[in-house]
């Protein structure tokens, strides 16, 4: 077991997880709107939802590289140009952050844990992005594919967890500071950029 990749994939995902995207700042403005305990709920939707995907990508990834290494090699190829893709389009966006809470619907704890569920659920772009991200940081060469891949995945559910947690918990001073720093948006693109490249470069130099 090679425990640096590990930490490499955990240093990744949370700094993919800091950086504001729609999942975080939907937790976000939830928190501000209807409380703390609000917005855990539609994280714990959110991440029940990754389980979804992880299954899907753990059997699907794993069957690939059992058949053919070459496909396998193939997959990852994609994968690197779907994150820089993935940069390009982050690089294109806007350099500010956008908070409407006015606009937020108040909700029940369960019909925010729902909607967080299938929200996760219904969207192929988080299958498509685990399936580009997760295949560069196996991490053993004794333990089965599906069982790295199932690791994989609930380590990003809990960073992802603890990281959209503490958005719920100090939304009001998160959206506080994001609104006083002008500046902060730009800081986050590039990190996005920057962890969007620097994770497709690794994933098509390591074998």
């Amino acid at each position: 077991m090679n425990i640096e990749i590990l930490i490499g994939f955990i240093t990744a995902t949370s700094l993919l997880a800091i950086s504001p995207g729609p999942d975080n700042i939907y937790v976000l403005m939830q928190s501000i709107v209807n409380g703390r305990k609000y917005g855990i709920a539609t994280v714990a939707g959110l991440m029940t939802g990754c389980i979804i995907h992880t299954t899907l990508v753990a059997f699907g990834a794993s069957t690939i590289l059992k058949q053919n290494p070459k496909v396998f090699f193939a997959v990852k190829l994609l994968g690197a140009l779907y994150l820089v893709y993935l940069a390009y389009k982050v690089f294109k966006s806007p350099n500010t952050i956008e908070l409407e809470g006015d606009a937020v619907p108040k909700k029940s704890m369960f019909e925010l844990f729902k909607q967080g569920f299938i929200m996760n659920v219904l969207n192929p772009k988080v299958t498509l992005f685990f399936l580009a991200l997760f295949p560069g940081f196996l991490f053993s060469d004794t333990m089965s594919e599906v069982l790295q891949f199932y690791i994989l995945g609930f380590i990003f559910i809990l960073v992802s967890f603890i990281v959209f947690g503490a958005f719920a918990v100090f939304g009001g001073t998160i959206s506080e500071s994001i609104k006083k720093n002008k500046n902060i948006g730009i800081y986050m693109k590039w990190l996005q950029i920057v962890v969007f490249i620097g994770i497709a470069v690794y994933i098509m130099v390591t074998d």
